[in-house]
């Protein structure tokens, strides 16, 4: 069964860091797409940053670009998201996500038929 979980959310101040990860198992993403989303309430989910497997490209949300670092270790089938300088504006729920021909364009991780349950994000004073 192909398993992502996320972990690394929690309450942060404005200004503050946090390091989301996403283990994943039960899936050979070599040739995949791994990407990062969030929700804010009554928002649409949106793109945060995706990493293409293919040939080692990084993308971001121009909201999060400079800010968030996507990187993996593949030794230990995890993908990571760094978050620095965190705003209130970043306060979502985080989910990981790949597929079986995921790709990125841009932010945007496509054909992700995989998720995991997500992990709160909260950056308040």
């Amino acid at each position: 069964q192909v398993q992502l979980v996320e972990s690394g959310g929690g309450l942060v101040q404005p200004g503050g860091s946090l390091r989301l990860s996403c283990a994943l198992s039960g899936f050979n993403y070599d040739h995949a797409a791994i990407g990062w989303f969030r929700q804010a309430p009554g928002k649409e989910r949106e793109g945060v940053s995706c990493l293409s497997r293919r040939d080692g490209r990084q993308f971001y949300a121009d909201s999060v670009k400079g800010r968030f670092t996507i990187s993996e270790d593949n030794a230990k089938s995890t993908v990571y998201l760094q978050m620095d300088s965190l705003k209130p504006e970043d306060t979502a729920v985080y989910y990981c996500a790949t597929g079986d021909y995921s790709y990125c364009s841009l932010s945007v991780t496509y054909e992700t038929n995989y998720w995991g349950q997500g992990t709160q994000v909260t950056v308040s004073s």
